[in-house]
């Protein structure tokens, strides 16, 4: 549905400055609350693009979705989106899909199982050594210039997906990030045997009160707590 209507013309607009929405999100996020809501009618719903409503907090489970994620991309005719989708049971991902069709990928992976990128197993690498690792960016600052910048889709989830497939071996983001954003991908992710937290190097959790999380740390194992370390004194900072 998103691909067809994508490099086509739609309405476009801001929700607050810096933050894109268009009409696509709208009817794709319409179109999934209805198919998930009849697959688990007992399941609350968590979306970017639906009115939030505390009834999901009783819910042993949980659809956390963004039926766009990286719509600056979607607006601009790249391929650098997806749709993310993630069943949460007990505040963690159970099952993920981000399913990116203008890049030819579909991502899936359930708790207890190899995470697959178009069906076949993907695994995270093996870097152990900070310098010299793989980050999807624009552009690395000084501090960090003994990094490697890669690629970087304008979607987290697939920035994420790539440290799972041995694209990327590090993503971080120092500031407030939204539940959807991350839910599907950071399964993928640790079922790959990626190491998986938010910027502090605490556990993420999933369907609270308020569904965001300071930053999210995604790496290979051997390098994560080394990229925690190199993060604190930036976290304590934005963080006063």
């Amino acid at each position: 549905m998103a691909l067809a209507r994508w490099r086509t013309d739609f309405a476009r607009w801001e929700k607050e400055p810096g933050s894109p929405v268009c009409e696509v999100d709208l009817d794709v996020d319409r179109m999934l609350h209805a198919r998930l809501g009849a697959l688990l009618p007992e399941a609350g719903w968590l979306s970017e693009e639906t009115a939030d409503h505390p009834a999901r907090l009783a819910r042993r489970r949980v659809w956390v979705v963004d039926p766009i994620d990286g719509t600056r991309d979607y607006i601009r005719g790249r391929t650098g989106w997806c749709v993310s989708i993630a069943l949460i049971e007990d505040g963690q991902p159970v099952l993920g899909v981000l399913d990116a069709p203008a890049r030819g990928e579909v991502w899936r992976a359930a708790a207890g199982e190899a995470a697959t990128l178009n069906g076949a197993a993907v695994r995270a690498g093996a870097r152990d050594v900070l310098a010299g690792a793989r980050v999807p960016v624009d552009a690395l600052p000084k501090v960090d210039r003994d990094l490697t910048a890669v690629e970087k889709p304008n979607s987290i989830a697939l920035r994420v997906a790539m440290v799972a497939a041995d694209q990327a071996d590090l993503v971080a983001t120092l500031r407030w990030g939204n539940e959807w954003d991350i839910a599907a991908a950071v399964l993928v992710a640790g079922a790959a045997g990626a190491a998986v937290s938010d910027a502090l190097g605490a556990p993420l959790v999933f369907n609270k009160a308020d569904p965001r999380a300071y930053g999210v740390l995604v790496s290979t194992a051997g390098i994560h707590d080394a990229a925690v370390a190199r993060l604190a004194g930036r976290v304590t900072a934005a963080l006063g």
